[in-house]
C-alpha cells in the first residue's frame, strides 16, 4: 500500500527544516501530503542561532533567496567560530584565542600543514586562510557586489531562531503544499506491528497518518513516549550539562563581530552570537563542578550586569542520542533524536542533514521501510558518535589545569575508541583527509586541523622536500597578501548589513 499522509510533530526549526527537504524531494507525487501539527503551548527553545555552510546548499535547495534570509530572520554572517581562553593564561597569554574557520585550510589546493608544523615561525595555524584576518578586522566575507551565497571567504549565518523558523514555514506551504495545522499532541495509539496508527490531541481528536516525523524537541513524544526507543547516554564524554541563557540588546552602532565567539570559563564556556537587534549569550557549565548560583554571578559578571536580579533561562541538557532514530514508521529528528551541547552549531546541522537523509531515502510503499531504515540509522548513528567526539576534541585538547573540570577533561578515559586512536596517529603525523573514512562524518579534516593546531596540538611531522617547503611558503604569501586586500576592500560586517536593509527599503519605495 503506498504511503500518502505524512504527519511532522512539532515545528520550530527541524519541523520546517523536514518539512521543507521532505516537499521538495516528493513534489513530484500529487497523491501525497505533508502536515506539519504544531501546538501553540509548547514553545521553541529557540537557542540555536548559529549555523554551518552546509545550511546555504539546502537553502538553495528549497529555493530561499539568500536576501530574504538576511532580511527577515535578523541574519549576519558567521565565518568561524573564535575560541577564548580555551589554554592556559599563564602559557599562552591570557588573549590567546584562534578561529574555527569556515575557509578551507588547504591554500591554492595545497596541504601546507608539514611545512607549517615544520616551521611556523610564530604564525598562527588559522593564517592558512584569509579568514581569521577579515574576521579580527570585523569585515563582511562578502564584497556589496558579491552574488548570492557566494563570498570571498566561506561563511555560514547567525539566525534568530524563531524567525528563522516562520521563514522555513512559509517556504514549506508555499512553495511545497506544505499543511499546518495547530493541536497538541498528548500521545498516540500503537499498530498491530508496534507501529503508530493514530495520534491524540489533547481536545480529543485522532489524527491518523501513514508515516510520523517527531519533531517534539526534549519530549521526544512518539520516539520515547511511545515506542520508548531507548537514550544513548554520552554524559561520560562531554560533562557538561547545563546552560543559562540571556539575549543582550545592540547598540545601533555597535560593531557586530562575523564570527560566534566561545570564551572558556572555570568549568565550560560561553557562547555569544551577534544578530542584527541583539547578541544572544549562553553560559554552559557542568553542574557536578559548579553550582549555579555560582554559574549565574560568573555569568553576569561577564555581561556586565548587577547580580542581583538577574534571572537567565535555564536549560538542563542531556547529551546522547536515540539508539534507533528510525523505529517502525517514525523518524526523530532535531531535540526528539538527541542533543550535544552547541558549541560548533551541531543541533541545525545534525537535524539538516538527517531530514536531507531521510527525504532521499523516503519510504513510497509500507513495507518498503525495513530496508530504507537501517541505512538511515546507521548513517545517522556514525554522525553522532562523531559529533561527540568533535565536540569533546576541544576540551580534551585544553592544558588549562584552574580547575578539576579541565583536569579530568584530560583523562583519556572519557574518549571513544575512534578518536583515542586518532589521536595517537596524529601525534606522528598530521590529518589527513583519508583518516575520515565515513561518509556520514559531518567535520572532516579541515575542522580537525583548525582545531588541534588552534589549540597548539603536538605533532611530531616529518621532513619535507624544498619544492614543497617553497610551494607552501608561496601560498602562505598570497594568503597574507590577499588578507591584507580584502581587509582594505571589503565593507565592516556592519557597513554589508545596513547597506543591505537600505537597498531593501528604497527598493519598496
Amino acid at each position: 500500500m503506498k504511503i500518502k499522509t505524512i504527519a511532522i510533530i512539532g515545528g520550530g526549526t527541524a519541523g520546517w527544516l523536514a518539512a521543507n527537504h521532505l516537499g521538495r524531494e516528493l513534489a513530484a507525487d500529487p497523491e501525497l501530503s505533508i502536515t506539519v501539527i504544531e501546538s501553540d503551548e509548547v514553545p521553541i527553545i529557540g537557542v540555536g542561532e548559529g549555523t554551518v555552510p552546509f545550511i546555504k546548499q539546502s537553502l538553495q535547495k528549497f529555493g530561499i533567496g539568500e536576501a530574504e534570509l538576511m532580511l527577515s530572520c535578523e541574519t549576519t554572517f558567521k565565518t568561524g567560530i573564535r575560541f577564548q581562553g580555551w589554554l592556559d593564561a599563564a602559557r599562552h597569554g591570557a588573549d590567546h584565542h584562534y578561529l574555527h574557520a569556515f575557509a578551507s585550510p588547504f591554500p591554492g589546493g595545497l596541504d601546507v600543514t608539514p611545512a607549517w608544523l615544520e616551521d611556523s615561525g610564530g604564525r598562527p595555524f588559522d593564517d592558512v586562510s584569509v579568514a581569521a584576518r577579515l574576521s579580527e578586522a570585523g569585515r563582511s566575507p562578502k564584497q556589496i557586489s558579491s552574488g548570492p551565497y557566494v563570498g570571498e571567504a566561506d561563511y555560514a549565518y547567525h539566525v534568530n531562531a524563531q524567525q528563522f523558523a516562520q521563514l522555513l514555514s512559509r517556504n514549506a506551504q508555499q512553495r511545497f503544499g506544505v499543511r499546518h495545522q495547530l493541536a497538541t499532541i498528548v500521545g498516540a495509539e500503537r499498530a498491530a506491528d508496534g507501529g503508530i496508527a493514530a495520534l491524540r490531541t489533547r481536545s480529543g481528536e485522532r489524527l491518523a497518518f501513514d508515516f510520523y516525523v517527531d519533531c517534539s524537541g526534549f519530549a521526544s513524544l512518539l520516539t520515547q513516549g511511545v515506542l520508548k526507543v531507548p537514550f544513548v547516554d554520552k554524559s561520560h564524554q562531554v560533562l557538561t550539562d547545563t546552560a543559562l541563557v540571556q539575549q543582550v540588546p545592540f547598540g545601533p552602532d555597535e560593531p557586530i563581530a562575523p564570527y560566534t565567539l566561545a570564551t572558556a570559563h572555570r568549568a565550560g564556556w560561553i557562547w555569544d552570537i551577534p544578530v542584527t537587534q541583539r547578541r544572544g549569550t549562553g553560559f554552559v557549565y557542568a553542574s557536578a563542578y559548579m553550582g549555579e548560583d555560582e554559574a549565574v554571578a560568573a555569568f553576569a559578571r561577564y555581561l556586565g550586569r548587577p547580580e542581583a536580579g538577574f534571572v537567565p533561562r535555564k536549560i538542563a541538557m542531556k547529551i546522547g542520542y536515540r539508539q534507533q532514530m528510525w523505529s517502525h514508521n517514525c523518524v526523530a529528528l532535531g531535540l526528539a533524536q538527541g542533543f550535544v551541547e552547541p558549541l560548533e552549531a551541531t543541533s541545525i546541522l545534525l537535524t539538516d542533514f538527517s531530514a536531507q537523509l531521510l527525504s532521499r531515502n523516503f519510504p513510497r510503499q509500507q513495507g518498503d521501510e525495513p530496508a530504507l531504515r537501517r541505512h538511515f540509522n546507521e548513517a545517522t548513528g556514525q554522525a553522532w558518535e562523531r559529533i561527540i567526539d568533535f565536540v569533546q576534541l576541544h576540551y580534551h585538547l585544553s592544558d588549562r589545569s584552574d580547575s578539576d573540570f579541565w583536569l579530568d577533561n584530560r583523562q583519556p578515559g572519557h574518549l571513544s575508541e575512534v578518536l583515542r586512536e586518532r589521536l595517537a596517529k596524529w601525534r606522528v603525523a598530521p590529518p589527513q583527509a583519508t583518516d575520515f573514512g565515513s561518509r556520514f562524518e559531518l567535520f572532516s579534516v579541515e575542522n580537525y586541523l583548525y582545531v588541534l593546531y588552534g589549540m597548539k596540538f603536538a605533532t611530531r611531522g616529518f621532513p619535507i622536500g624544498e619544492a614543497e617547503r617553497r610551494e607552501a611558503r608561496q601560498q602562505l604569501a598570497q594568503v597574507e597578501a590577499r588578507a591584507r586586500r580584502l581587509v582594505e576592500s571589503l565593507p565592516s560586517h556592519r557597513e554589508w548589513l545596513d547597506g543591505l536593509r537600505a537597498a531593501a527599503a528604497q527598493a519598496r519605495g
